[in-house]
Order: C-alpha cells, then structure tokens, then sequence
C-alpha cells in the first residue's frame, strides 16, 4: 500500500486512452477492409454504391454499439473502485473511532486538516470549536514545543527521516495539556516528488509521560526535599565544570552537615526529622541564587554549588548567611527546635578538578569546621588533605593493631576521699604503634568509631580488665574496675551485652566487679534496644556511671530513670574550683542532687590538694586525677595498691 501512494500519480486518464484505442483500431480496419469485403460480395456498381449507404448506417451502428459497451464497462469499474475507496475509508475511519488513537487527514497544499471523531473525543472539542485547518491545530500545540515539531515535520518531508513521529502537549478544551505521539506518511505526491497529502494518527501518551517523569524525579530528586539527589548532583557539578573550564571561570563548591540532626530526628522522630529536612532546604535555597544549585546527599549532608561568582568573597556572604538562617529556631509540630550547620568549601580549580577530589576536600573542609566547634565555615587547606591521609594511614594501622595486639590496657586509680584507698580503678586504652611509639587515644579512637573497629577494640578492653580481675580474684575480691563503651559499640547490632554476660561467667567473675562509663549523649536519643541493654547489663550486676557530666544536655532527674550508679564530673568544672567560686558552687550542686537521687558522685581531673579538700569538704565520694595518679601499666598500678595502707 504504500509503495501505491508513494509513487506520482499521472495526469492521462488511462480508461479513456483504452477507449479511444479500441474505437481508433476498429475505425481503421473498417476503412481499410470494409470496401474490399463489399465489392467481393456485390460485383455491380451501381448496387456497391447503394450498399455503401448502407455500410455507413452500419458503421455507425457498430461503432455506437462499441462505444456504449467500452464507456458502460469503464463506468463500471470507476464506480467499483469509488466503492472500494468508500469502504476502505469507513473501515479506517471505524478502527479510529474504536480505538484509543484518533485519525487526521491533511492536504498540505491547500492546509486543510481533517480529524477523526475519537480526535475530537480526546482533546474534548466540538467539531465547530476549531477550524479544520493545519493553522488551528498549530495554535493549540504547546509554544514550547510547536518549534521542534514543525522541524520534525520539515525534516520527514524533506526525506531526512524516514517516518514522521513527533510528541508534543497539545491544549485541551478545559484548558489542560494532553501529551500526544503523532505518527504520519505522505500517501500522495505531485509528478515532481512534491508532498500533496498526509495522513496520520495521534495518541493520548499522558499517562506514560507522567510515569516516565515520575521514574526520572525518584532518580534524580530527593523524596523528603525534592532537591536534586546524588545522582543529579554529580551530574551537575560535571556539566559545571564544563562549562567553567571553556569558560577559565571557577566553580566554589559547599558541603554542609546540620549540627546534632541526629538528636533531634531520634529524639522528637523520623516524621519531625523529614520535616526539619524539608524546611532546611527552603531557607537554603532562598539564600542562593536560581543559577545555583542546592541537593541532598542523603541524611542530614546537603552540597551548594556556586558558580559564576563575581568576586571570591561572595562565598563568604552565602556562608555567613546560610548559618544565620539555619541558626534561626525551627517550628515544627508546637516544637520549637534550634540547630545549626557546619560548612565546608572548596574552590574549583584551585583546589583540584576532578569531582570525586572536589567532594572529598569539600567534606575534609566540614569537618573541620564541626571541629571548630560547628556553627561555622571552613575552606579547604592543604594541611587538611595531609591529616586526612594521615588518618587514613591510622585506619589501616587500627585494623593490623588489633591482629598483633598492639593495644595495652592503663588503669588510673579511683580514690575513695574519705579514707583515701584506692577503692576502684577507670581502664584506659593505649596502642603502641610498631613505629610511631605510643598513640595517643586523642587520635585514634575518633578513627576507630568512624570505621566501626572500636567494637572489637572495646571487646578487647573488656576482656583484658575481666582476665586482670580473675587474676585478682583471691587477693582484692572486690576491687572493680570500669570501661568506656562508646555510643557506636551501643548502637551496634550485635550481642556484645550477652557476650561480656557469658565471658565473665565462663571465668567466674562477678558483674558487680565491672562498671560500664557512658556519654551522656547517648541517653539523650536512647530508644528501646539502648535501653534494653542497659537494662541488660544491670540485671547482670554491672553498674552504670555517666562519664564527662555537665557537658551534654540531660539532667540529674532526666538520668534517674536509667538507674544510673555513678555520676563523674567533668574535669572542665573541677579544674577551676576554688573557694566561693561558680565552679564550686556548681560541683556541691552537682554532688547534692545527684546524692538526692541515689547516685554517687566521682570528680575527674583532681591535680591539686587544694581541688581534693574542696571536694571532700562537699561529701564528693570518688577522685581521680593526675594528683593521685597518671594511668599506668598494670604493673606499675598493681605497685600502687601494693604499696597503700
């Protein structure tokens, strides 16, 4: 069928043609033969010239007998063929209307277009709303897309393309937009190749659209923000620095972390959270500029691209005024809820000009603000690039030292004021490091809580204190000895609680010669599994004491329903105490309550005597401290309680 419109119909009517061959041919036979045959017949002649009248009327006879059958039969066919054309159009015309695609006609000299009546069914048009021309259907396409479809259409008549399909919105009566797939072919064209007629389909594809941008935006955008996720920031920052690169412009990039996100969200829910997020990324947006771009990289990390900054202190002011609208309280949920945001910057190509180092400066620069102290910004430096890889080279180091056993257990002495004895000892971690001599836990144990290793680590710590304390079994049977246990060893799921149960059972040491040191923090955002294992271990005879007081947020009331045993003061208080002073007025407080509540109370950070009277002249019942002790060896601590009284 298509091979039949495509080819040049011709302008010779080729029925008439056969006619007028048929009536040619017949004449001439009869002029030539028709003589001849008569004068064999009829010898005399006067009779052949009468015959001859005779073969005249006969002529005309015979040849209006020819011409009525010739054109009878040719009428035949031409009304079959008009017949067939009817039928194969009513056919076409009742397939459209009993599917979902509508059918148009288009005569592209003259600009007429005519439509189906499905056509009309789907936009929701009446045959008289629009003309039946090419112009009008043009004037209800969507104007951003009405350019590249008549270039669509330009390039298949041209013969560039070998089928016409083109998607565009066109407007519905309503006012809507319908997303439509039009599909044609020319199907008759003049002598000389010109297009003289299309026909063709149009299909309501709304509903696949609307699934197609929905499968885009899940990939590309955040679901809590609808910023652009990962996926589409990478993307960007790529094409930016593209274009800055032919450009020789630079690009500052922002990384952003918001400041105890993690508290509020478990604290107050994920429903609050996601809300907090939301909101965030409002007051982010609204400080940058619609060339700028904001995503979320997941959890509470937000990235800013900056580009086409007229000065190198336009960074500064979008990073001043992004900690002072994050700094603003939040209200969300009859909450009032305060936050704030740590900024890391870096500076494309200064810094570097790969994107996956851009990133990795950007998050190196935030953390060191969140170091700072949070609330602030901070570019990246070359010094921060060498101590990330010196913290790198920590991590490996971590995992061997724990296969070699390169940790050691310290313990600093706990004194009982009242009598001065050492009635307890705090276990202390160090590693001595192969080539670098003993390692500070300042610098590793930051490390080992970001890469997980400071779970075997405490099991490490544990275990060594409980052997030391089977060995002391027989001569102080009821010395105890307490261990740090960091948030990330609580939040891990594994059975570390049922663990330290079975091994000190499997050595025949009590619980009660245990106690466990924990931050106040992690009570603040403490959910049921933290404390069921608190629970856990209390039922075990372990005691509990809350490290560090007074630096995080909870109160002595708030820590009562945790059965806490033992509440330490954080050195940062008793360090400046004296006579008459804030800081002493705060520790007798301190001691007062927490007495009150059935804790008792350890003072840390003890270096003068002066510190220890102060102390004990306010019932305080535990010190330790550099006055009486630094942490040691276990065999330099054993000298220790050898030599007491």
């Amino acid at each position: 069928m298509t091979d039949i419109y495509t080819k040049p119909l011709s302008r010779i009517s080729w029925p008439v043609v056969k006619v007028i061959l048929v009536y040619v041919i017949f004449g001439f036979l009869w002029i030539f033969f028709s003589d001849s045959i008569l004068a064999s017949i009829v010898s005399s002649p006067e009779e052949f010239k009468h015959y001859s009248i005779y073969k005249g009327w006969a002529y005309i006879l015979a040849t209006s007998l020819l011409l009525y059958f010739l054109v009878q039969k040719t009428l035949k066919q031409q009304i079959k063929i008009k017949q067939d054309l009817k039928l194969s159009e009513a056919r076409w015309n009742f397939s459209l209307d009993g599917a979902s695609e509508a059918g148009w006609d288009c005569n592209l000299t003259t600009g007429e277009f005519f439509r189906s009546g499905q056509w009309h069914g789907i936009y929701g048009y009446e045959e008289s709303d629009i003309p039946f021309t090419t112009q009008a259907v043009k004037s209800i396409i969507h104007p951003d897309d009405l350019p590249r479809v008549v270039d669509e259409l330009r390039r298949y008549l041209a013969k560039e393309v070998p089928v016409f399909i083109s998607e565009f919105r066109m407007q519905c009566k309503d006012g809507t937009w319908k997303w439509t797939l039009s599909r044609g072919m020319v199907v008759s064209s003049a002598p000389d190749g010109k297009p003289l007629r299309m026909i063709g389909t149009h299909t309501d594809i709304s509903e696949r659209k609307y699934s197609e941008a929905q499968i885009y935006r899940l990939a590309h955008y955040d679901f809590v923000t609808g910023l652009p996720n990962r996926t589409s920031f990478l993307n960007s920052i790529d094409e930016e620095i593209k274009k800055a690169r032919r450009a020789e412009q630079p690009i500052t990039l922002m990384y952003l972390d918001l400041d105890k996100f993690k508290e509020v969200n478990d604290t107050l829910g994920h429903d609050v959270g996601d809300l907090l997020l939301k909101e965030a990324a409002t007051r982010l947006l609204s400080c940058v500029r619609e060339t700028d771009t904001v995503a979320r990289l997941g959890g509470d990390e937000f990235t800013i691209i900056l580009n086409n900054l007229e000065d190198s202190g336009r960074a500064d002011d979008v990073a001043s005024h992004i900690l002072s609208k994050l700094a603003e309280p939040f209200h969300i949920h009859n909450e009032l809820i305060h936050i704030t945001t740590s900024i890391g910057i870096t500076v494309y190509p200064n810094d570097a000009e790969e994107v996956d180092v851009l990133l990795k400066n950007a998050d190196q620069a935030m953390y060191a603000a969140k170091t700072e102290g949070r609330n602030c910004y901070h570019y990246f430096t070359l010094s921060m690039q060498q101590a990330a890889i010196a913290r790198m080279h920590i991590a490996n180091d971590l995992r061997s030292a724990i296969t070699n056993r390169e940790f050691r257990v310290y313990y600093q002495p706990i004194i009982e004021l009242k009598n001065g004895n050492i009635h307890k000892a705090e276990a202390l971690i160090r590693w001595q490091h192969p080539t670098n001599g003993l390692v500070s836990p300042a610098e590793f144990i930051p490390i080992a809580e970001d890469t997980g290793l400071i779970v075997e680590i405490g099991d490490y710590v544990f275990m060594e204190v409980a052997d030391q304390l089977a060995k002391w079994k027989n001569i102080y049977p009821d010395f105890q000895v307490s261990v740090n246990k960091s948030p990330v060893q609580f939040r891990n799921n594994n059975r570390t609680q049922a663990d330290w149960m079975g091994y000190l059972a499997s050595i025949g040491i009590s619980g009660e010669r245990m106690v466990i040191e924990i931050t106040e923090g992690l009570l603040l955002d403490a959910k049921d599994p933290i404390v069921n294992r608190l629970k856990s271990f209390r039922q075990g005879g372990i005691q509990i004491a809350i490290d560090d007081f007074g630096t995080g947020y909870s109160s002595l009331a708030y820590l009562k329903k945790f059965e806490i045993d033992y509440v330490k003061i954080d050195q940062s208080f008793v360090k400046n105490i004296k006579a008459g002073s804030d800081d002493m007025a705060l520790c007798e407080a301190i001691i007062v309550m927490a007495h009150t509540l059935g804790f008792k109370v350890i003072a840390e950070g003890v270096e003068t005597i002066e510190q220890r009277d102060l102390l004990t002249a306010v019932d305080c019942d535990y010190a330790q401290g550099y006055l009486f002790s630094r942490p040691v060896p276990i065999e330099a601590f054993e000298q220790l309680l050898a030599n007491q009284p």
